[in-house]
């Protein structure tokens, strides 16, 4: 993401949707249900302006680990955790770190959840070390300062940052960015430029393209779109922002699972 997009506007607020205590307490307690899927989730966990969701996956594991809490709703939590972009890599220096506050044996019946929830994993630090081997421009660091207004994680790169400032932006699988918009009165847009794996870019309304190697997109301002990685590929690409009139950056609502998986 480049300069301009630290304008931070959204469409709509990001909702968690939660049913499990209608589910399974629906009826034996009913204000317990209503507690835990409306306000727990529906309120706090959705206050998504104040606290990322990734931030507070991170925030509810370690509590839960930490009380030793090691049953089916650390696993969900641990799913939820890598939904939100927490990584196998990531995950394993938290339950280390927690370890040496909260407790060994809690950290190993922590582990015996994670390796589980992310034994589908295969990225971690290898593959990201051979991605890098595969493009000429660095990776850089984590993409925190935008990390919720991602599914997955992301990495920022700024490559120039006179005459036309850009930035090398990388995808995990199945990381992509939220739907958003470029305004400008005049001029403005974005150019992306494909530079090592598999991608895809959408305009509201229309089909998903391909972003390949050499492959350049051009946004014009005030389209909604989304680009992000394939599921079963890492993607890099430069991102230009076009000078502009009265520049602004909308980030709208999350790429969901259904959408993303059609492609």
């Amino acid at each position: 993401m480049a300069q301009n997009e630290t304008t931070q506007h959204f469409c709509q607020r990001i909702e968690v949707k939660q049913t499990a205590g209608r589910q399974q307490l629906g009826e034996f307690a009913p204000e317990f249900a209503h507690l835990n899927d409306d306000v727990l989730f529906g309120e706090v966990w959705s206050r998504n302006d104040l606290l990322s969701l990734r931030d507070r996956s991170l925030v509810t594991i370690t509590s839960l680990i930490s009380q030793g809490i090691t049953d089916n709703s650390l696993t969900y939590h641990l799913q939820t955790a890598r939904q939100n972009g927490i990584t196998r890599t990531e995950i394993s220096e938290i339950i280390t770190h927690i370890a040496f506050y909260a407790g060994w044996p809690k950290a190993w019946g922590a582990f015996n959840l994670a390796k589980n929830v992310w034994a589908d994993d295969v990225e971690g630090e290898g593959a990201k070390e051979e991605f890098q081997r595969s493009i000429i421009f660095p990776i850089g660091q984590p993409n925190d300062a935008f990390a919720k207004y991602f599914i997955g994680q992301s990495y920022l790169a700024p490559i120039s940052t006179e005459q036309i400032p850009f930035f090398n932006v990388t995808f995990e699988p199945r990381c992509r960015n939220n739907w958003h918009i470029h305004h400008a009165s005049n001029g403005g847009g974005q150019m992306l430029v494909g530079v090592g794996g598999r991608g895809w870019y959408q305009e509201e309304g229309k089909e998903a393209q391909e972003i390949l190697p050499g492959t350049v997109i051009h946004i014009p301002a005030n389209v909604k779109h989304w680009h992000g990685a394939q599921a079963d590929s890492w993607l890099s690409h430069l991102a230009f922002e076009i000078p502009g009139e009265n520049t602004s950056n909308e980030w709208c609502e999350p790429v969901t699972d259904d959408e993303y998986d059609k492609l």
